[in-house]
């Protein structure tokens, strides 16, 4: 990735070019470069120092500033330095990589699991874990841990909304399945956190299309309600008319996670106009067929919890009609959707 400059000598660019542009003094020495050059170019500001011996171009920052894979690097930055083979990327820093939902509190310190060491800096924190070889993974030129092992890590260490809702993520996106995630924690049932990851595994569900799902479920399931069936699609007179996020079958109420990102910048090249005159023809088809529709937004399952769990609890005990002009076909698995 390292940018096409003359000021750049070709043997330097080859080593920082399966880096993501993150190259280590030796090398630029290696090259060619010496010391009072190297400072001159820091100077300038045409090389911005990453860590201690560790640059990459103000060109190749500002690519990886535009792509949001900062973290990438400046993880691949503290490897560079450390120069341990053995060494993986982990934790809150693997979720980044592998862009997952992370929580806004958690720090931006670089995460890494070692086999043989146990490390703690203001750059960077490294556990002593094994670390076996289904266990690693590649994530462009990042070594780090694999999809199940950083979200059983993760799930020791952040409030369980927090890891489900990663949980979730991984799974809808096809990176690991319930099976790897129990095989992780077999490995990890004696590690500090083991009994947190454990909960948080089991209330994973790879139908989740969205954070505010993953919340509205887990609210669901810890208020005692019911639990509801995930992507749903309703059928009528051989045509589908939606897939509704949440299903209760016997009162038939169809539950939709509104965010309020789903009509200011929606996906799929739509307009906002678009998208709210496409969710009201939707549920108009739906009312037709004597469905019930609930919308949950942010609020709802925060602030507004007690008012919705009161109207919830009132429609699951009026059932749903007897005769039904519509059929439910329940989706094994989330649908990502496209930006």
């Amino acid at each position: 990735m390292i940018a096409e400059t003359a000021s750049v000598h070709p043997a330097l660019r080859h080593a920082a070019s399966g880096r993501m542009g993150v190259f280590s003094v030796a090398e630029a020495r290696s090259a060619g470069y010496g010391p009072d050059e190297i400072r001159a170019l820091r100077s300038s500001g045409r090389w911005v120092r990453l860590r201690q011996g560790v640059y990459t171009t103000a060109e190749d920052l500002a690519v990886t500033e535009r792509d949001g894979v900062r973290h990438a690097v400046e993880c691949l930055a503290v490897l560079t330095s450390l120069a341990r083979p053995t060494a993986v990327v982990s934790h809150a820093s693997a979720a980044r990589v592998w862009g997952w939902p992370v929580p806004r509190r958690e720090p931006g310190t670089v995460r890494l699991t070692d086999p043989h060491q146990w490390r703690r800096t203001t750059d960077y924190r490294m556990a002593c874990a094994p670390v076996p070889p289904e266990h690693r993974a590649h994530r462009g030129p990042v070594p780090l841990s694999s999809p199940a092992r950083t979200l059983v890590d993760c799930g020791r260490e952040w409030p369980l909304e927090d890891a489900v809702i990663a949980m979730d993520a991984g799974l809808l996106a096809g990176r690991t399945t319930s099976a790897e995630l129990r095989d992780a924690l077999a490995l990890a049932r004696h590690w500090p956190g083991a009994p947190r990851a454990v909960r948080a595994v089991a209330l994973a569900d790879g139908r989740a299309e969205s954070p505010l799902e993953t919340r509205g479920r887990l609210r669901i399931v810890g208020a005692g309600l019911p639990v509801f069936q995930p992507q749903v699609e309703i059928w009528s007179d051989g045509r589908l008319l939606a897939v509704v996020d949440g299903w209760y079958d016997d009162a038939a109420i169809a539950l939709e996670f509104d965010g309020k990102l789903k009509y200011t910048d929606p996906w799929g090249g739509r307009t906002p106009g678009q998208v709210l005159w496409a969710e009201k023809r939707r549920e108009d088809a739906l009312r037709s067929l004597d469905v019930r529709v609930v919308r949950i937004a942010d609020e709802d399952v925060d602030r507004g919890w007690g008012a919705l769990d009161r109207r919830l609890r009132g429609m699951l005990g009026v059932a749903g009609p007897v005769d039904r002009r519509f059929t439910v076909v329940p989706r094994a698995i989330g649908r990502p959707r496209a930006g």
